[in-house]
């Protein structure tokens, strides 16, 4: 099974605008399939990042059914239902370590 063309865009897009350590990673749970996941250089970072990928998704004619911690901007949550954007600080990367919760082995 490929990857849905809006996870491609989104995790490109992400690397476009220079976020590090994007992953893409299928979960297949009963909430989502795909997590994207990036990291920005600090909090101005990540809302452009995030600015970034729900614009060229959007071209796309893909749009969030919700947008979680923007204001913070420590954790930015963009959920496609389908597929869910997380843009992080490096320091929530770290703490949440989501690659770890969400490995299949």
């Amino acid at each position: 099974m490929q990857k849905p063309q809006a996870v491609t865009l989104a995790s490109n897009a992400a690397a476009e605008k220079k976020a590090t350590e994007v992953k893409v990673l299928k979960i297949q749970a009963s909430f989502t399939d795909y997590f994207i996941l990036a990291t920005g250089l600090n909090r101005v970072h990540t809302k452009s990042l995030a600015d970034y990928i729900e614009e060229t998704l959007a071209e796309g004619d893909f749009y969030p059914f919700s947008r979680e911690g923007y204001e913070e901007g420590e954790w930015i949550l963009l959920d496609y239902l389908d597929f869910v954007v997380h843009v992080f600080t490096p320091e929530a990367r770290d703490y949440y370590q989501l690659e770890r919760l969400w490995q299949r082995g």
